[in-house]
Formats: structure tokens, sequence, C-alpha cells
């Protein structure tokens, strides 16, 4: 039996013995995972809880996986009652109070996704069957998300998603283990269509480059809806590798095109060099069918808008949420982690954050860490104080469903973080659509015994 170690972040690592009552993780052999003698997989014992956070700590995404991973350890420090509490008094679930979860304090194990499925799958694994983690979060790629969701369904462990925007992740591909706080393509959709309409009009030829995998695929297809809708064309839509740094020799056929938008369906670092390249190659400066080509990014982050720098000036996107929101729970979250970083925190921070509480006040509201219980709480459940206003965690499919923000690259920034204004809050009936138009099946929480 593998032991455990704490180290002075508190993260455990697998090793030497620890000096504390840990849990000891459950062995899963062949291709079944058995639950403990509790009745569900990992269950804690009366001191500690071990959560397992899976973030990209390496591949094009990990500037959010390295945002995601600081706002985890904050959760943990106010879970543990340090700090200064965050979005823990604004949360309108009362149940948190410093403890920890269920009066356990909050130890957790961290792994890199490398924003490889595969790899994602492995580092939860070990998580689980090495650390005793009870529940994995984390993300950054949709990919992985749909990948280490089906796994911790198999384990009986809860999943909740990270930085994940894929339709497929709540769609064809949710799991009852499954829980997403993040918004999707459709929603992107649906909120940036008036905006394009009334800035670009409705007589434009969109070109796309597409991440090549599911999110890149969802975000294409829900942008070409919504925007085919208002009489665009497309004419173009381009796959690119994940693993692409130069996108020069697809940006110049864009001129070729006869297009006059291009539509960057990319995310992280991917999006920071093709959105470079295509400034590089005057795009912003052209005039096509009579009219000033434009670039549109629908997801956007506040890392991606600085690492691109100038070149998001004037460029719209959707945002999941920014720090420049004035309401109780924003600015609460904002200051916490601008005091501990030195930074106001991205969406990937938000949305980490958040699921790590939503997980916590979950369990204390169940009154245990069994998976069905955890399901049964954040089935259907309505909060507000984190961030985005009045919020639904969806029964049907585990959505989250929230107003969107639109945003666009600010001309004249006072920082290197006041990089995007807020442009439109698209309000929840706006962006709310039928469970069912995404397919897959929920199926039944599986508590892993």
């Amino acid at each position: 039996m593998p032991k455990t170690t704490l180290t002075r972040r508190g993260v455990l690592k697998t090793g030497t013995v620890a000096g504390g009552a840990l849990a000891m993780p459950t062995i899963f052999t062949g291709a079944s995972w058995a639950g403990s003698h509790t009745g569900f997989t990992n269950a804690p014992g009366d001191s500690e809880v071990v959560l397992g956070f899976n973030v990209p700590q390496s591949g094009p995404y990990a500037d959010e996986g390295a945002d995601e991973l600081r706002a985890y350890e904050l959760a943990v420090e106010h879970l543990n009652g340090g700090g200064d509490g965050g979005m823990i008094p604004t949360f309108s679930s009362k149940t948190l109070d410093g403890t920890g979860i269920l009066g356990r304090e909050v130890k957790y194990v961290t792994g890199d996704t490398q924003t490889k499925s595969d790899a994602a799958r492995a580092s939860a694994r070990s998580m689980i069957e090495k650390d005793g983690a009870i529940m994995i979060t984390g993300g950054s790629s949709s990919g992985v998300a749909v990948a280490v969701q089906a796994l911790c369904q198999e384990a009986g462990v809860i999943f909740m998603a990270g930085l994940t925007h894929s339709n497929d992740t709540t769609g064809k591909d949710k799991k009852a283990n499954g829980f997403r706080h993040f918004f999707n393509s459709y929603m992107s959709g649906a909120a940036l269509a008036p905006i394009l309409a009334n800035n670009y009009g409705t007589d434009r030829k969109a070109y796309h480059l597409t991440a090549d995998y599911n999110w890149g695929y969802t975000t294409e297809e829900a942008v070409k809806t919504s925007t085919e809708a208002m009489g665009w064309e497309t004419v173009a839509a381009v796959k690119t590798p994940l693993t692409q740094t130069d996108f020069s020799s697809y940006i110049a056929p864009v001129l070729q095109s006869g297009a006059d938008v291009l539509v960057l369906n990319h995310y992280g670092g991917n999006m920071v060099n093709s959105l470079t390249n295509a400034v590089q190659f005057g795009l912003r400066e052209k005039e096509v069918n009579g009219k000033n080509f434009e670039i549109i990014v629908p997801l956007y982050s506040r890392l991606m808008a600085r690492g691109a720098g100038e070149n998001v000036k004037g460029i719209f996107g959707s945002t999941n949420w920014h720090w420049s929101l004035q309401d109780e729970g924003s600015k609460a979250f904002v200051k916490s982690f601008g005091t501990k970083y030195g930074f106001p925190p991205s969406q990937a921070a938000h949305t980490t954050y958040c699921q790590t509480l939503l997980y916590a006040d979950a369990v204390n509201r169940a009154g245990s860490f069994n998976p069905c219980a955890v399901v049964e709480a954040l089935e259907g459940f309505e909060f507000d104080g984190l961030g985005n206003g009045p919020t639904l965690y969806r029964a049907e499919d585990h959505q989250c469903f929230k107003d969107v923000l639109v945003v666009k690259g600010k001309e004249n920034p006072t920082s290197e973080f006041d990089l995007l204004e807020i442009v439109e809050i698209t309000p929840v009936a706006q962006v709310t659509y039928d469970a069912s138009i995404f397919g897959g099946e929920l199926g039944a929480c599986n508590p892993g015994a």
C-alpha cells in the first residue's frame, strides 16, 4: 500500500509515512473499481479529506492551469479557515465555516494533465488510487475534461470540471458524477451573435480556424449556427493541430478566400499565436468586400488577452467571468486572490475556485461524502454570491446556467491586466437551451461500491 507524506504546502505526495490519520486509498484491480468498506470510494477518515487538482502544468494551456492551481490553493486555505474567506461570506449557502468539509481538514494532491487526455486520465487515476482523492477537479481542455469525467464516473468519485467549454462535457458525454460551472460553446454563440450583427452587420463572410479536438468542433458549430442564422456565410472552416505554434501557413489562405471575418476557435497559447500571426499578415488593416476585415475570438480570457497584448484591441469574444465585475462575490474574490498573488484572477481561476466551494458546500448540505448524496445535493441547486449572479445547477445535465459576458479588447487599457471590457451581460434566458439537444445519457451516480 503506498503511503503519503504532507509537504510544506499542504500537498499530499506519494512516498513516506504521513504524520496524520489519512484515509487509506481504495485499491483498484483490473477494470473494476472497488468501493471502500464504508460503501463508497475513498471514504475519508475523521480528520482529513483529500481532493485531487488535475491541471495543465505543461502544454499549450499551462498558463490557464497555473492560475487554476492558484485558485484551488486559495479555496483550500479558505475552507480550512485561513485568509479572509474570499467568497465564502458572499455565497448564498451558509454551510462553509472555515472548519474544512464536514469538519475534516482539506488536503490536496496535484497532477499535470499536459493538455492530453491520456496523461490526464493517468494522473487522475493515480490521485484516486494512490492518494485517496475523493473528488477530482480541473481541466483547461474539453478533451481532458470528457476523458477524466468518464474515469471518475467509473471510479465512483465526483468530478467538478474546471475550464471546459465544449457542449459535449454536459451534452453527449455527460455523466452523473460530473458537474460543470463553466459556460459552453452554445452559450457563447447565443450571446455573441446579436453583438456581432449590431457591430458588423448581417452580410458577412466568415473563415474559421478551429482547434482540432471536440472543444474546437462544438465552438465552430455554435458560432457558425448563430451567425448563419443572422445572415452570415461561412466560406471555410479549417482544423489546426492543438500542438501548432506558428499559424502563418493557415493565415495566408484567408486573404485569398473572399472572407471579411476571421473566427479564431483557438484558446490559450494557440489563440495568442494565431491572432499574432493574423495581425502580422495585416488582416486588421485590410478592406474586403467593401468592409473592414474583422477578427473574432469566441472564448476569451484575461490570460490570453495579456499574451496577445495590443493585438486584442477592439476584438469581440465571450467569457465566463471577468475580474472587473462589481458584484460583492467578484469583488471579494478579486481582493483575496490579488492580495495573495499580486494580480487579478482569470476566468479559469474563478471557475475552479467556485467548483471547490460548491463541492464542499454540497457535502456539508448532504451530511455525507457519498458521491450519490453529493449528486443529489447539487442537482437543481440554485445559488448566488459566487460572481455571476443567480445560478442554477440544472438537474438534467449538470450544467450551470447564469448570465454570460460579451467582452472586447480595450482600446485604452490602464494596465497589463486591464485589457478586456464588458460590453454586454447577456441574460441567462437568452443562453438557455433544452437539455436534450446535445444528446447523451446522464445515467446513474456511481458511489464506487
